[in-house]
């Protein structure tokens, strides 16, 4: 019996196709992303052979953001919000006003009107939530202070382009485009125009007021008990259902009760869960379906673009994206170093907002509906968003290119005494400091002084066990780590840290691999892990190498990159409790030896 299926025709193509040009791109040391560029192309509608349903792949992609910006804000806290607002407000509203001033003067050389001026400028000014969580993500900077504010930064946008979402149906008419006299926005709380523009502009802060209040009150309150009072049920597929409803159902009420976007009522549904003790299990719970809903937002991206555009609009095309890639970047450099932040932080920062994305192309078809903006001109937005998403890598590239040069200019001209070591960890434990003139994330972390001394990748819940017991032990060690929090920890119970990702080459210097003895990797990721294992094997072929793994592929994994030692965590787990069973009771080592034989791998006889 045949069936329509429109929703499956969309999912299968999409994902299959962007997987097997994601994995092509990846072949070719290319970003995945724009394998998933290329796939949306191809079922797109301005390209022949199978056609995949846009407006459904749209909807499918808006749940990618939702949970994207969920998982972010169960890595954030309101803290870490607050923390950023002195630069992340004024920098953000400044380099809205470059970008859309720079925007205006392109349509006024194209010879648009004013309306299309101010749509098209915003359209340019806000970045893409996914491109710049999946950059942040990929390069372990979320809970990092450059991570904080362009997190922050974006939020601001956020909120910006609501606003400019509600006022632009009550502006449309002044400035020369077709005024929608019925009402403002959609919603249960919609306004109704004749409340005026500073009517709707006090309703819509009022809204965003609210929704917050009833999050930092309410949502306090609630959120954590129903996680907590599922945990207690013992049933995982309710667990993952209450934490994929608690982030659908809030982004949503946001959206039609508040008039909030999506993706900011989610942020705030996984800030307020973060204050949860289960927050870590609730990220690794909705982590799947983040991957698999963000890969459709770039093939709905895709879908949109029409590549014959390249040739009939080649000129403005090129200038929409140099405004996108270098007005925006330029302005919010200078923003941050002008409030006082390190080179490393305004570069990261500017390469981070070198982007546009979907708040630009709902500014685009608003803009078509008012009449306020010709079809050009979202033909160019969308152009503009599909290169600078492709080129946003390379920004990344240009950064890290850029960097030593401009830091090299700066040490010049700083004092020579804002560059001397302070106190170097000559001994098991000590901490080592540097007083540099970039501030603490300027430039390659300072290498270690330890010799003999054991790297421990990771301090988690596995990672802090290792660390205690080395440390109770009074053997050497230093701890590689990315998360602030936990290096404000590490430090406070003086323990020597590096801090970054453990797989970039200047981190692993940092922690002397030449010199040390023995490797102990206790993050739960084996793919990063192998990457670490081949480079501490490169620096140092005698070091001893102790993995941790999740099953048997992984074992052999790691252990055919190198690895000494492999413990594979379930396998432990069943040792433990065959030994808790059986005790002292005869055929108990044949038991473990089996299992040891069965892991791939020898328990660790000691840590000498």
């Amino acid at each position: 019996m045949p069936h329509d299926t429109p929703l499956m025709a969309t999912i299968v193509a999409g994902l299959g196709l962007a997987f097997i040009f994601g994995a092509l791109a990846n072949r070719f040391r290319i970003p995945p992303l724009v394998g998933y560029l290329v796939a949306g192309v191809l079922v797109g509608p301005n390209t022949p052979g199978f056609v995949a349903d846009a407006s459904l792949a749209n909807e499918l992609a808006e749940i990618g953001v939702i949970l994207l910006m969920f998982g972010v804000g169960l890595h954030f806290s309101l803290k870490d919000l607050l923390s950023v607002r002195a630069i992340a407000v004024p920098g953000a509203i400044v380099q809205i006003g470059f970008a859309a001033l720079l925007g205006i003067g392109l349509a006024w050389m194209l010879g648009w009107s004013m309306g299309a001026g101010v749509v098209f400028g915003l359209a340019l000014s806000v970045a893409s939530t996914v491109v710049l969580l999946r950059a942040l993500q990929e390069r372990r900077l979320i809970e990092t202070e450059r991570g904080r504010i362009a997190v922050g930064w974006l939020i601001v946008e956020d909120l910006a382009m609501v606003l400019a979402l509600v006022l632009l149906p009550a502006l449309a008419g002044v400035l020369g485009g077709q005024e929608q006299a019925d009402v403002h926005s959609s919603g249960l709380l919609s306004l109704p125009a004749s409340y005026g523009i500073w009517g709707v502009v006090g309703i819509t802060l009022a809204k965003v007021a609210a929704f917050v209040i009833v999050m930092l009150v309410v949502g306090r309150r609630v959120i954590p008990w129903i996680l907590h009072y599922v945990a207690h049920t013992g049933s995982r597929e309710l667990f993952r259902l209450s934490v994929l409803a608690i982030a659908l159902g809030v982004a949503f009420g946001a959206a039609k009760l508040f008039g909030v976007s999506l993706a900011l009522g989610a942020f705030f549904a996984g800030m307020i869960m973060s204050e949860s003790e289960l927050s870590h299990r609730a990220a690794e719970e909705s982590l799947p379906l983040r991957d698999a809903f963000s890969v459709l937002f770039f093939v709905s991206v895709g879908m949109l673009f029409d590549p014959f555009s390249l040739i009939s609009n080649g000129l403005p095309i090129l200038a929409t994206l140099a405004i996108i890639l270098i007005g925006k970047s330029l302005a919010a450099f200078v923003i941050v170093v002008a409030f006082g932040y390190p080179l490393a932080t305004a570069l990261m920062i500017s390469a981070s907002l070198a982007q546009i994305g979907e708040f630009s192309f709902i500014l685009a078809e608003l803009g078509v509906g008012l009449k306020l903006l010709p079809e050009q001109g979202r033909d160019l937005i969308l152009a503009g968003a599909i290169l600078s998403i492709v080129l946003n890598p390379l920004m990344f590239l240009v950064i890290d290119w850029m960097k030593p040069w401009l830091e090299t200019r700066a040490a010049r001209t700083a004092p020579p005494a804002d560059t001397k070591p302070v106190g170097p960890a000559t001994e098991p434990g000590q901490v080592a400091s540097v007083a540099s003139t970039f501030q603490k994330e300027d430039g390659p972390p300072p290498k270690t002084a330890l010799t003999g001394h054991a790297i421990l990748i990771g301090y988690g819940r596995v990672g802090g066990l290792v660390g205690t017991a080395l440390k109770e032990a009074a053997l050497p060690f230093l701890v590689i780590e990315d998360a602030d929090k936990t290096l404000a920890k590490l430090k406070a119970d003086n323990i020597e840290t590096v801090a970054g990702n453990a797989a970039n080459a200047e981190v692993f210097a940092a922690a002397n691999p030449e010199s040390a003895r023995r490797l102990i990797l206790a993050i739960p990721n084996a793919f990063e892990a192998g990457q670490i294992v081949l480079r501490a094997r490169a620096a140092n072929p005698n070091i001893n190498v102790v993995a941790r793994a999740h099953s048997d592929a992984e074992v052999d994994h790691l252990k055919g990159l190198g690895a000494d030692t492999v413990i594979m965590g379930e396998r432990e787990i069943a040792r433990g409790i065959v030994e808790e069973v059986l005790g002292n009771h005869a055929g108990q080592k044949p038991v473990r030896d089996a299992m040891a034989e069965g892991a791939g791998a020898a328990p660790i006889a000691s840590q000498s």
